[in-house]
């Protein structure tokens, strides 16, 4: 009998810079599940090499927890992740815990209405990647962030899906594709820091 593609677990998530080089974050099966690829990661990071050290961190519809652990292993003050799934919930905070991230924090919550709450603290870098087929809640998360402080918003979508030039205030400096995956980077228009 064949498993179908989705039915196979993705298996391990490698870290791919700073402290926690190699580190592996396990990834269940999931539906929608979609960690950002090894490659994309370590672009983007090496372009957020001058702004991560010390910067707090959003990774909104968390996942495996990758970008905002990644962040952390590169020198980010703290990282908030915020994960409707319960269980993978719970696996990025075992993650957190079994690799000593202390400003790590994870909010079992659903992300857009977390964002809709007057925010407890600000953000200098704020990951989104919400399911590619969910396209209204790229709008949503966009449109709520761009009414917190946060200077820099990184979306992860479908190379074949293309978001606004703007957002209220944040507005897209530069998209870098790779085959399927894509990240267009807004940056707050009075605060440019990127």
């Amino acid at each position: 009998m064949n498993k179908r593609k989705e039915d196979v677990p993705p298996g391990h998530v490698r870290i791919v810079g700073g402290r926690l080089h190699g580190s592996r974050l396990t990834v269940p099966a999931l539906p929608g599940l979609r960690p950002t690829p090894q490659r994309l990661r370590q672009t983007v990071f090496d372009w957020l090499a001058p702004v991560i050290e010390g910067a707090r961190v959003l990774d909104i519809f968390a996942g495996t927890g990758a970008l905002g652990i990644e962040a952390l292993s590169r020198g980010a003050r703290a990282a908030v992740f915020f994960e409707q799934d319960r269980a993978q919930a719970l696996a990025i905070e075992s993650d957190l815990a079994r690799l000593h991230q202390h400003a790590g924090s994870v909010r079992h919550v659903d992300a857009l209405r977390a964002l809709e709450a007057p925010a407890p603290e600000n953000f200098d870098i704020a990951f989104i990647d919400p399911p590619y087929e969910q396209a209204d809640e790229y709008a949503e998360a966009m449109l709520a962030l761009s009414g917190t402080e946060c200077g820099l918003v990184i979306a992860q979508h479908a190379s074949r899906m293309s978001l606004e030039e703007s957002y209220e205030q944040l507005v897209k400096t530069r998209v870098l594709k790779q085959g399927d995956n894509s990240l267009s980077f807004y940056e707050r228009i009075q605060d440019s820091t990127f």
